[in-house]
């Protein structure tokens, strides 16, 4: 290897690549590594764990430098990635042999979060998408793209919340924004935010370099004509796949205009609080997606949790899939169909690779397989006879003559890479066979040459053997070489032996060794030929593995509804939510005991809930179950409960549990209070809203009055409620606000010990049961006596509630006291300890007038 200082060509050549891509790792391709040198060298090093060397010199200084293996490279990139690295690949595309100085680099590919499409660097389970924004706060424009899949979609947002709300929904890996936004805005939080020239995200260029992408005219084929900072986003997009792929980009064939409005809106929090594909600790376990999603290939779990992520507000789309999944129940249908669609595997990523000309040999023999499975399942969809399941079939169309093609082409078990050939099938080509039969018969020529010459020379030690460094090769012992023939020509002295060449070897040699490069130049021409044709099929590939990705869906949810017991939900145009037997899906699914079911009744006349009942008694349990199977139905799902009947909803409010918001400087109460306030703002009469134990952050009194105004207005809006609380004041809202109505949950004791029946049950909860809970918890004996007689001092010296009916603090139900109105006035203490007989009329003046100033 050159002298690597700082100002041979090779560095020089290096500085020039490298100052095209400042902000990412460069894999400097040299021989059979990829080098990385100076910060990058450091940064792998420690990332990677792999060891930091020292080459040449740079100023006086020895410049740093780390390798990785090329032909290893991927294990490597696959955990840079997960760290959020991006990294140009530089590779040699000039020929070594023939280069005056350095060969000719150049970047091939650069690999970032947000834009790989190889297998090994994916979570097969899930969407990897990146997005661009433009805008301001009054109103942005979102685009955001799966290279895995050539979806491609954009729409308008009102505002930082609106935004904020579908980024948590997305997740996208990278994020691209203007260079020219502020510095330090809330949205650089997010993982892998990006900045890029403002130009990058020009909206007449986007718009041109969009209808080139996708052979159009205009964009209103799409609905997308009214915008225009998504389109601009959707440019800056376009450009940044480009950039980093390196390559034409196929399989992105169209846009799609996404509103909000067709959806229901969850915000970050609900998402986070209903657990929908990650729990609360950030894992994947007891999740509703780990409890609904038994599909078959990695492409339906990824459709279905897109569809759990957006639930729809389109009852034709709803109602469709429903029928779908009743037809595959019927009989059993989806039994019949599951096993096939595992046949088919990952179909929609395959063919984003094929479009992006990355496709390994593995992927192609996956589709061979994919294709040859389709005939059996179309004739299996024949017998479906709803409408949106025949639309489907017509979209899982045969191919049998590309199943034919990649029948004929591809090895039943390839290699994992091209590289080193032995991909294609004998037969499929003449010249390549040609070529192969060459270098395959050199093995029996060898022995046909060794027994001629051992029979002409007589000598019997003679070998004719091969290495890579000098060729074929005739091989004498040392003691024997005196007697080689005249023809023989040395071509190599060993200790104990002699190598010779002869003409006819050297001639036999020069063709068999370019009939093996002919060979593999000859294959990797084949090879991408095919993919070629591949390419020229993408659009109707493309089409059948989102109809195959839906099916699969529907038959899973019909699955599901069959084995956890889901019954079909009916949607009407009466404003109503009424669940019979309602369960938790998730909770049923851990719990070693019964789940205990419950019924849930709002209609017009009763909007809201007020839940009472102990810690620990099931309401918060209670109230997600209603969120999930309300969520359940508007994805077209069964849900859990003997029977549903409800209307459309728009949102999906959740206000439980708190926790602090340490490193954005918000206390528990101020989270709380803010999620509270976005309800309170957002929420229509169509919502359905769960507030749990509002006001719990403060004192008593604020708490307590907070929690009730949080209540009458959301009674005002006539918002579905759900509203579960502590404070036994709240019970008498039903009094002034006709819509709402007492629930309780209860509990009973038994040998001091509380026992919890999960019912339940008209009217509000009898009395709380704290102390219970917090014996339950371990709380030691002693200082739950302690509590039990603080207890009993509070609720005789409470002050007592002189306040009109129907306000806070007047209580109808049974007291929860109060700790801050429970302790006495100084003023009454020091009372107590006066006899008035003692005074004299003066002292006694004096402290009439020094109490009445204190008070």
């Amino acid at each position: 290897m050159s002298d690597l200082s700082a100002h041979t060509p090779m560095m020089q050549q290096y500085w020039k690549l490298k100052n095209q891509h400042p902000d990412m790792l460069m894999f400097y391709r040299m021989g059979d590594f990829y080098e990385l040198f100076y910060e990058d060298a450091k940064k792998a090093a420690a990332l990677l764990d792999i060891t930091l060397t020292a080459r040449g010199q740079s100023a006086g200084q020895a410049i740093p430098m780390a390798g990785i293996p090329f032909h290893s490279a991927e294990g490597y990139l696959a955990r840079l990635v997960k760290f959020g690295e991006a990294v140009a690949i530089c590779e040699q595309i000039g020929d070594p042999a023939t280069s005056k100085g350095p060969v000719e680099r150049q970047v091939v590919r650069i690999i970032t979060p947000g834009t790989i499409s190889d297998e090994a660097f994916l979570d097969e389970r899930r969407d990897n998408l990146v997005g661009a924004i433009l805008g301001d706060e009054k109103l942005f424009g979102l685009a955001v793209l799966d290279i895995t899949s050539g979806r491609f979609s954009v729409q308008e947002l009102k505002g930082w919340e609106n935004l904020l709300a579908e980024l948590e929904r997305l997740s996208p890996a990278e994020l691209l924004i203007p260079d020219d936004w502020p510095q330090g805005l809330p949205i650089e939080k997010r993982r892998g935010v990006r900045r890029r020239a403002p130009w990058d995200f020009e909206r007449d260029s986007a718009r041109k370099s969009l209808c080139q992408q996708f052979g159009v005219q205009d964009l209103k084929g799409f609905g997308c004509e009214g915008l225009t900072l998504a389109i601009g986003a959707a440019g800056c997009l376009l450009v940044y796949a480009k950039e980093t792929q390196r390559t034409a980009l196929p399989h992105l064939r169209n846009l799609r205009h996404e509103r909000l409005d067709d959806t229901v809106i969850l915000d970050g929090a609900s998402r986070r609080n209903l657990e929908l594909d990650t729990n609360l600790a950030g894992g994947r376990d007891n999740t509703l997606q780990s409890v609904v999603d038994r599909c078959q290939t990695a492409m339906g779990s990824r459709l279905l949790t897109r569809w759990l992520n957006r639930p729809l507000r389109d009852r034709n789309v709803l109602e469709a899939r429903q029928e779908a999944i009743a037809c595959l129940l019927d009989r059993y249908r989806f039994e019949l169909l599951q096993p096939q669609l595992k046949d088919i595997g990952d179909v929609e990523r395959i063919l984003a690779r094929i479009g992006l000309r990355n496709a390994r040999p593995r992927d192609l023999a996956r589709l061979r397989d994919a294709l040859a499975a389709l005939p059996q399942l179309q004739s299996a969809m024949a017998q479906l006879d709803t409408p949106h399941l025949a639309e489907l079939a017509v979209n899982i169309r045969t191919y049998p003559e590309l199943a034919d093609l990649l029948a004929r082409a591809i090895i039943d078990n390839p290699p994992a890479v091209i590289r080193d050939g032995g991909v294609l099938k004998t037969g499929y080509d003449a010249e390549l066979d040609e070529l192969q039969s060459i270098s395959e018969n050199a093995g029996q020529y060898l022995m046909d040459l060794e027994a001629r010459e051992k029979e002409r020379t007589g000598l019997a030690n003679l070998k004719v053997g091969y290495n890579r460094v000098h060729g074929y090769f005739i091989e004498l012992p040392s003691k024997q070489a005196e007697s080689a023939p005249a023809d023989y020509i040395r071509r190599q002295t060993l200790k104990g032996a002699e190598r010779f060449i002869t003409p006819e070897l050297k001639t036999f040699e020069d063709k068999a060794l370019s009939a093996k490069s002919r060979a593999l130049a000859r294959e990797k021409q084949l090879y991408e030929e095919l993919l070629e044709l591949l390419i020229a099929q993408l659009a109707p590939l493309q089409d059948t593995a989102s109809a195959l990705a839906e099916l699969d869906v529907l038959a899973n949810l019909a699955e599901r509804a069959l084995n956890l017991d889901l019954n079909r939900p009916r949607f009407v145009e009466e404003p109503c939510l009424r669940i019979d037997q309602g369960r938790h899906p998730v909770v049923e699914q851990v719990l070693e005991t019964p789940f205990v079911a419950n019924d849930l009744g709002l209609d017009d006349s009763t909007r809201m809930l007020i839940i009472t009942g102990p810690n620990m008694g099931g309401k918060s349990t209670y109230m997600r179950q209603t969120a999930l199977i309300v969520l359940l139905a508007h994805i077209g799902s069964f849900v859990p409960a003997a029977a549903c009947e409800l209307s459309l909803v728009d949102r999906i409010f959740t206000r439980i549990g708190s926790s602090d918001d340490l490193a954005g400087g918000r206390s528990t109460f101020m989270v709380e209070m803010s999620e509270t306030a976005n309800i309170l703002h957002n929420a229509t009469d169509r919502s359905l809203v769960l507030m749990d134990e509002v006001g719990r952050g403060t004192s008593t009194f604020d708490g307590l009055s907070l929690a009730w105004s949080a209540a009458e207005h959301l009674a005002k809006l006539r918002a579905w409620t759900l509203f579960a609380t502590h404070y036994f004041e709240l019970t008498v809202l039903p009094e002034s606000e006709p819509v709402v109505a007492n629930v309780h949950l209860n509990a009973t004791e038994h040998n001091e010990r509380i026992v919890f029946l999960h019912h339940v049950l008209p009217g509000p909860a009898s009395q709380s049961y704290g102390l219970a809970v917090a014996q339950l918890a371990g709380v030691p004996g002693p200082v739950i006596q302690r509590a039990r007689e603080h207890l009993a001092r509070l609720e005789t010296t409470s002050l007592p509630h002189d306040v009109p009916r129907g306000e806070p603090g007047q209580v109808a139900a049974p007291l929860q006291s109060d700790m801050f109105a429970a302790l006495p006035h100084p003023v009454l203490e020091e009372l107590g300890k006066i006899n008035p007989d003692d005074l004299t009329p003066r002292r006694a003046l004096e402290l009439l007038y020094t109490w009445k100033t204190r008070i």
